[in-house]
């Protein structure tokens, strides 16, 4: 069987009628099926994690469009993460007995969709019609506020709807890639300059750590900050070394860590390492899960 998961992230994490309705849609497409949905008040966001067969994932993916474009006004969007659109960012994910190829015909024929509706849409990653467009910081730099102004420029005029600003659902990133890690720290202070800093010292743009990227985030709810981050490529920037960065960082400012979140379904090698590194088996190896072997 292939298999094909997204990850699609919304701009809205309060209005839990719209994110019901979403999940709902989701669950009721046959040959889907959904993992998680994360949302979160203070990034104003949530994300749908769910896999199927490949045309399964295009049809919930078009049900999920349909009501966030309906019920998300970008114009009155407030929320600490980035985003430029209604619906934000969708990737797909080869699972099992896919290649890119197909991954990309699905991910173009939703990037039609969407476009046919309205909203601009930018591929990124495997999905990039050009060098630039391929990471995802780039293609969402200036976020919503900058899209009339950007859409302007010859170099980013849209690979799919009209090169239009549209106020009320912005417009949406869609591509191709291998799983990520999304890992949020938190921290033992109110202070968001502090996130900030280790964010940019962790984050490869920064000089720091390869496949990183970082923002901080005010996390008014908890009175605490956040360090946010994807880990783009899990197997040359592992889990456990992203960890003792910032842990290592926070002891410059003289606060701790108090806890950490895996967003979304997390791949059994990313864990793999971090087994390896802080139980020190060196020799661990996913084939010794049990869950792994029934999988077979």
């Amino acid at each position: 069987m292939k298999v094909l998961m997204s990850v699609t992230n919304i701009s809205e994490g309060k209005n839990r009628e719209l994110i019901n309705s979403v999940a709902d849609a989701i669950k009721q497409t046959e040959g889907v099926k959904l993992l998680e949905v994360a949302s979160d008040k203070d990034h104003n966001r949530s994300v749908f994690s769910y896999l199927g067969e490949p045309l399964a994932v295009l049809e919930a993916s078009k049900k999920l469009v349909d009501l966030s474009i309906e019920g998300i006004d970008m114009a009155l969007h407030k929320g600490d993460h980035p985003r430029m659109g209604a619906v934000d960012v969708v990737p797909f994910i080869p699972v099992r007995n896919l290649d890119t190829a197909e991954a990309l015909s699905i991910a173009n024929k939703l990037g039609s969709y969407i476009g046919a509706k309205g909203v601009p849409v930018y591929y990124y990653e495997d999905a990039a019609t050009r060098p630039e467009r391929r990471n995802l910081v780039m293609v969402r730099k200036g976020q919503y506020e900058a899209l009339n102004a950007k859409m302007s420029d010859p170099a980013w005029l849209p690979d799919e709807g009209p090169a239009i600003f549209n106020a009320k659902s912005g417009a949406t990133a869609v591509g191709v890639r291998m799983p990520l890690v999304a890992l949020n720290i938190n921290l033992g202070t109110d202070d968001l300059k502090i996130a900030d800093k280790i964010a940019r010292s962790v984050r490869h743009l920064n000089g720091g750590l390869r496949y990183v990227r970082a923002i901080g985030i005010n996390l008014s709810e908890e009175g605490m900050v956040q360090v946010s981050m994807n880990l783009t490529n899990y197997e040359k920037t592992p889990v456990h070394r992203v960890m003792e960065t910032v842990r290592f960082e926070t002891s410059r400012y003289g606060v701790s860590i108090v806890s950490a979140e895996l967003v979304g379904p997390v791949p059994l090698g990313a864990l793999e390492e971090m087994v390896r590194f802080y139980l020190q088996v060196h020799e661990f190896s996913v084939d010794q899960i049990i869950e792994t072997n029934l999988l077979e």
